[in-house]
């Protein structure tokens, strides 16, 4: 059973967080620089509650075989530069960007959450590191809420929808770049 069809059955609707927010959610535990056990943010993917919502431990046993699947491809993808978007996120020409690449950066963003302190302790706000960290944030945030962004530019002058188009295709590098500097600073300390 694929993670979509799992996720797609109907005694889980509305229990978990979708796919596209799962792979965003998950690579921000790939990317992050202290490996954080698979049990503290698990329970995160069904909305923090104790008692996960599947029906029997099957449907348990094969979410989490996916979820942290998914967690081996990231991580050795991240820090090795070879990571890309997942296959439903895409640019749109309507939207900016598809509800799936909404999806997995909200996921991403809601992640980071997660590992923000260890994020800030490796890259405290003085550092030079904590620009890339801030420029990461900053455009999976845009791409997450791209009206609001188009009217804050808009604001300061700054018309088209190119940067989009530049940002969405430089957030892979972005996201390498980080995990492999995160890992880099955390094997440091």
């Amino acid at each position: 059973m694929t993670l979509q069809e799992l996720l797609s059955l109907p005694e889980l609707e509305d229990k978990l967080i979708n796919e596209a927010k799962t792979r965003g959610f998950v690579t921000a535990m790939a990317s992050a620089p202290n490996i954080l056990p698979p049990e503290e943010w698990l329970p995160f993917l069904w909305g923090g509650e104790e008692v996960a919502p599947f029906s029997n431990g099957e449907q348990l046993e094969c979410y989490i075989e996916h979820v942290i699947a998914m967690w081996n491809e990231y991580r050795p993808a991240l820090l090795n530069n070879a990571w890309l978007w997942p296959e439903h996120c895409a640019l749109d020409e309507a939207e900016i960007v598809n509800q799936a690449a909404r999806d997995f950066c909200e996921g991403l963003l809601q992640g980071w959450q997660l590992s923000r302190d260890d994020w800030e302790t490796i890259m405290p706000s003085e550092s030079e590191d904590n620009a890339l960290l801030g420029g990461v944030l900053l455009s999976l945030s845009m791409l997450y809420d791209p009206e609001t962004s188009i009217a804050t530019l808009a604001d300061q002058g700054i018309e088209g929808l190119e940067q989009f188009e530049e940002i969405y295709n430089a957030i892979p590098t972005m996201l390498c770049g980080l995990t492999m500097r995160g890992f880099q600073l955390a094997q440091d300390q």
